[in-house]
């Protein structure tokens, strides 16, 4: 009799295929797909793991209580933001300040100003550059962007515009409904508004274009 463990291993390495099998395929030689280690990690996120490599890694467990479209467009969004160029990258920074901050400290005590100059510009390069990755502004743009991204992804792999909507818009309402720290719930919801204005926006497109169907009507409105 198969194992609980080993039918749980094997569904997890199915749906690693299978989301293996929902990148693009100008994606498909440098990004892989893998089941996070991580301990209370996000549900879904991804980072670069050598020279034009990125691991998209997922939490699994949290992963199976999503329906399957909404699973496809949360991955989705994903692929965007790397195709987007705005995964993070390697964290010099922090290393980089740390040895500003010690350089000046140090030539403060051995008096050489030159050296206490560039220590306090690599500081200063260093500083703006962490200020930048955790812009909360320029990060959430930045997840809009990569929603409207994998929408048009979704339309490339047979969804209709607005199954597409319905399905991130699903996704994102039970991110909002599980997630208990408010900034980043506030995050989700800033996405789902934008979302919602978006596919108002595609809407009105297809009403110029001819009179939507009462289905299509519907999920707009979901």
């Amino acid at each position: 009799m198969t194992s609980y463990a080993t039918s749980t291993a094997r569904a997890e390495m199915s749906e690693l295929r299978r989301l293996k099998g929902l990148l693009p395929p100008e994606l498909q030689s440098w990004v892989t797909v893998e089941k996070t280690i991580e301990v209370n990690p996000l549900l879904v996120r991804s980072e670069e793991i050598g020279k034009d490599q990125v691991e998209i890694q997922i939490d699994l467990v949290r992963w199976e209580q999503l329906a399957m479209d909404q699973r496809n467009l949360l991955f989705w969004h994903e692929v965007a933001r790397i195709q987007n160029d705005t995964i993070p990258r390697d964290g010099w920074e922090m290393a980089a300040l740390a040895i500003g901050l010690g350089g000046a400290v140090g030539e403060l005590w051995v008096q050489d100003g030159l050296l206490l100059l560039l220590a306090l510009a690599l500081c200063g390069v260093s500083g703006y550059r962490l200020y930048q990755k955790n812009n909360g502004e320029k990060t959430l743009e930045e997840s809009i962007d990569a929603d409207d991204k994998a929408i048009a992804i979704a339309t490339r792999f047979g969804y209709s515009l607005p199954n597409a909507y319905k399905s991130l818009g699903s996704a994102l309402k039970m991110l909002i409904e599980q997630t208990p720290k408010k900034r980043q719930r506030a995050r989700y919801e800033a996405r789902l508004q934008a979302l919602k204005r978006s596919a108002s926006k595609a809407k009105a497109r297809v009403k110029g274009s001819r009179e939507p169907s009462s289905g299509s009507e519907s999920i707009y409105n979901n």
